[in-house]
């Protein structure tokens, strides 16, 4: 290999390194463009749309129904689009979650129909005084739940006790903590309506009527009475001197967050409890339905049952109809005799 020629000077300057850097520009408008492209950043994970750009709507739903309805509940507060997916397909998510979930449940605790959807001359029917006073000892005011507002639910015997039964088990959810740490529930004088009391049954209507126009909310319901019920059930093994019956329960029936225990046989529900004083030896509210012996299952009050209402209240409008015309008949009758004499 041939020797580089060295010179003099470069043997006592040395080996020259280069250290040159690049400049740091420093200006608005290079400012402007580090902060758009930092924001650029910043913002990019947000507009993904994570696991739901990359799987298939129908895996999506089928991993979702997996879900219990309070966990579709908080994951709509996580981001824009879980909320627009679960509102997008609310009713069939909702519907088939409760179908594995509370199948007992749901056929206990139907919804009351809605005013709204009921033709405009039966609703003329349902909101007539003379039907209304037939109803007197159902429009008692109770102390745990507020009454169904009839402007807004339909006023048959059906949808009364549906309503009734709804505001109940969110009544009973709500002072579960108290029934578990044995605190008395505060008792209210009969004839007073404390405001506290007011705001907490008004809270629990309000819950309710939100139940009337979303499935979802419906489940959720559903999936309280559930938690109230295990926690009942256990409340009462735990007292040794209870020897009633009541359906027999393990820690798998729990962990399945199903109400699969409750098909078997058990104690049914005849009684409404009144007041909050029943709370304390409630264990199952289950209503609507009866063991068959015969059947060796439970039967349940079918959901056309509204239906059967409402033609028991056409009936009573055509012979109302009836024996308003009778009596026109014997008035104009009597009119003419009264003219001849």
């Amino acid at each position: 290999m041939p020797k580089t020629h060295v010179t003099e000077d470069e043997e006592e300057l040395g080996v020259l390194e280069d250290k040159t850097e690049a400049l740091t520009l420093r200006s608005k408008r290079t400012e402007r463009a580090r902060r758009k492209q930092s924001k650029k950043v910043v913002r990019r994970p947000e507009c993904t749309q994570g696991f739901l750009g990359v799987l298939s709507y129908e895996l999506v739903f089928e991993i979702l129904v997996l879900l219990r309805p309070s966990d579709l509940f908080n994951l709509q507060r996580t981001s824009k689009v879980f909320q627009a997916f679960i509102a997008l397909d609310e009713t069939r998510l909702a519907r088939t979650i409760s179908a594995w979930r509370y199948s007992c449940l749901e056929k206990c605790f139907r919804l009351p129909v809605l005013l709204a959807d009921i033709d405009p001359a039966t609703r003329h029917l349902l909101q007539l005084p003379e039907r209304q006073e037939m109803f007197t000892i159902h429009k008692q005011p109770y102390q745990h739940i507020e009454l169904p507002d009839p402007a807004e639910v339909c006023t048959c015997l059906t949808c009364r006790l549906r309503w009734s039964a709804l505001s109940l088990i969110v009544d009973f959810a709500h002072w579960q903590d108290h029934l578990d740490k044995g605190e008395p529930i505060p008792v209210i004088p009969r004839g007073q309506f404390p405001e506290w009391n007011q705001a907490i049954i008004a809270s629990h209507a309000e819950i309710v009527r939100r139940a009337l126009r979303s499935p979802l909310w419906h489940a959720r319901i559903l999936e309280r009475h559930l938690d109230s019920a295990v926690r009942s059930i256990r409340r009462h093994v735990a007292n040794k001197g209870n020897k009633r019956e009541r359906f027999q329960m393990t820690q798998d029936d729990v962990n399945s967050g199903t109400d699969a225990f409750l098909l078997q046989s058990g104690p049914s529900t005849f009684d409404f409890p009144y007041h909050r004083d029943n709370y304390y030896l409630l264990e199952t509210f289950m209503p609507n339905r009866s063991w068959s012996h015969d059947l060796s299952r439970w039967l349940y009050l079918p959901a056309e049952q509204h239906d059967i209402d409402i033609e028991f209240v056409l009936r009573w409008a055509e012979r109302r109809k009836l024996a308003a015309g009778e009596q026109g008949n014997i008035l104009r009758e009597a009119s003419a005799q009264a003219l001849t004499s």
